[in-house]
């Protein structure tokens, strides 16, 4: 497909688990649009694991994981590129002149930064927690990303971004664009227990959960005593929560399923729910299984070349408009 764009798009996931239904609909499903739209970069944040905890878990298992949910929902390779943090080194030699441009009290005024500290799993916060904003500057400053999908809680990360890129620019010359927050109206999918949908939690369905695996998630949901199904998400945000779900799913108003349900209770309501996922989640699944550890590697040569090749050519740029152009390639 042509595209004519003026936009090029940087997004990405930690690779910490699999993915599940709260993120298809707060960033995948978004992520399908606009690879028919702009040029995307999709990064495996490989590095990232270890910015919050000492034991980063299987990370090699997790990123061939997360690459193959993002095929299995129809990511396509031959329009985004799926890349490793750590297979393109020039990100991090980014970070030192980044990391130039911003002062110690900017960091730690970071109200991100802050709340992934508070809720950090490490015993001591790291260099690299601390500077986990400017880690990110790198990511989407590399590929001169102008459309960041954030939501707002990401805002203050995209800040710093646009104040390295604005600085570098004043000092050094017009290298960066300023990049744009892209604002998701996605709505918020809820755990099963009304918590934030989370693996590391047990409340979240995912994306390549067998059917009996869903049927048992959701027969453990929290509900209520009430027998009469109805969509109040303040008095009763459990059930409407599970409304909200199937609603996705089925492309309905989580009212006109309650009305449905009616006296049918807490039972009917998660039979719904369980049938609505196990359709919505059918294809992904099918597509899923008909894939395999080769063909996420494969595509993950592919597109870390093609990521790095962008990398080496904004260094580049960094180091002309630095005057280290000279230095750096006599030493190369």
């Amino acid at each position: 497909m042509h595209r004519t764009s003026t936009h090029v798009v940087l997004t990405g996931d930690r690779p910490t688990g699999s993915l599940h239904l709260g993120h298809y609909f707060g960033s995948l499903a978004n992520r399908l649009v606009l690879q028919d739209l702009h040029p995307v970069f999709v990064l495996v944040a490989d590095y990232q694991v270890i910015t919050d905890r000492d034991r980063p878990g299987e990370i090699r298992r997790n990123v061939t994981d997360l690459v193959l949910d993002y095929l299995a929902v129809g990511l396509d390779p031959a329009k985004v590129t799926i890349f490793q943090h750590s297979a393109v080194p020039e990100l991090n030699q980014l970070m030192l002149p980044f990391l130039s441009l911003v002062t110690v009290s900017e960091l730690g005024r970071n109200p991100t930064v802050k709340d992934e500290i508070a809720h950090s799993s490490q015993a001591a916060v790291s260099g690299l927690m601390f500077t986990y904003s400017v880690h990110q500057a790198a990511d989407i400053l590399f590929c001169k990303a102008t459309l960041v999908p954030v939501g707002k809680d990401q805002l203050p990360h995209l800040e710093v971004t646009r104040t390295i890129a604005r600085r570098f620019n004043d000092r050094y010359g017009p290298v960066f664009p300023l990049p744009e927050a892209m604002l998701s109206d996605a709505p918020l999918v809820a755990g099963l227990d009304g918590g934030k949908m989370s693996k590391s939690r047990g409340n979240a369905i995912a994306l390549k959960a067998t059917e009996d695996e869903t049927a048992a998630l959701i027969r453990r949901a929290v509900t209520d005593s009430e027998r009469l199904i109805t969509y109040e998400p303040d008095r009763r945000p459990n059930v409407a929560n599970l409304l909200s779900l199937a609603g996705l799913c089925l492309g309905r108003r989580p009212q006109e399923i309650a009305e449905e349900i009616g006296y049918g209770g807490a039972a009917a309501l998660k039979r719904l729910v369980t049938e609505a996922v196990n359709e919505f989640c059918r294809p992904i699944r099918r597509r899923r299984r008909e894939l395999g550890e080769g063909d996420a590697l494969a595509v993950l040569r592919e597109g870390n070349a093609r990521a790095r090749e962008v990398a080496v050519r904004t260094l580049d740029e960094v180091r002309d408009a630095m005057g280290y152009t000279i230095a750096s390639r006599a030493a190369s």
